[in-house]
């Protein structure tokens, strides 16, 4: 191939690489600029450990594997997992009747095992009794999940969240518009295996166990 032409080539392929560089790159190299200057005037082992810092986040930031997406209606997935978390005043009493209700069943929320879906949830009373923070993850969809809220758990969610103020029922019309209402969708989220659902987890718990009792016994 002629000396020329091949110029040509690796001239237009250099070209097409600086036109179609990504806009996301661009844009994180924007971000870290502006975290500079909001950095500037910490002090100096902060700046220090921000430098440091700035090539792994640089990498994460322009890792699309390790980005969220929308959980739907409200919230934010990773791979398979996505995140809910509603901060809400209490109803009179209701602060000493869930706690009495909690302290009952010692952690034992296996009620949750119905929903199929559910990760796991916690319950924090904040601002001297007066709100709840409800948080939980779970699998894929909001929309979903409060369904099978309604449809595997409903008395426990009303025995619960009745406790709460303006909780309007979990079969009523409106109850998706008083969990969305209070809910505050997280900034960062961090999830160890997005891509393992509650059902691929206990599938491979099972498996495991299996394993294990069979090198057990050849052992």
């Amino acid at each position: 191939m002629p000396t020329q032409t091949v110029a040509r080539k690796d001239n237009a392929t250099m070209a097409t690489q600086t036109l179609t560089k990504p806009k996301q790159e661009q844009s994180v190299d924007e971000q870290i600029q502006q975290l500079r200057q909001l950095y500037a005037d910490m002090p100096q082992y902060v700046k220090t450990a921000f430098e440091n810092s700035l090539p792994e986040m640089r990498k994460l930031a322009l890792d699309s594997s390790t980005q969220t997406e929308s959980a739907g209606r409200i919230g934010i997935r990773q791979g398979r997992v996505s995140e809910l978390l509603f901060i809400v005043p209490f109803a009179p009493g209701g602060a000493k009747r869930l706690r009495t209700l909690l302290r009952l069943l010692k952690g034992n929320f296996s009620a949750g095992t119905k929903v199929g879906t559910l990760h796991d949830m916690r319950f924090v009373f904040v601002e001297n009794d007066t709100k709840l923070i409800f948080a939980t993850a779970y699998d894929d969809q909001w929309d979903p999940y409060i369904e099978d809220f309604q449809t595997k758990i409903p008395d426990e969610m009303d025995v619960v969240f009745s406790n709460c103020e303006g909780w309007p029922g979990i079969h009523s019309p409106k109850v998706k518009d008083w969990i969305s209402g209070h809910q505050i969708q997280a900034e960062g989220w961090f999830v160890g295996h997005p891509d393992l659902t509650v059902p691929e987890t206990g599938r491979l718990k099972r498996v495991g166990k299996a394993v294990d009792e069979f090198l057990d016994k050849i052992g």
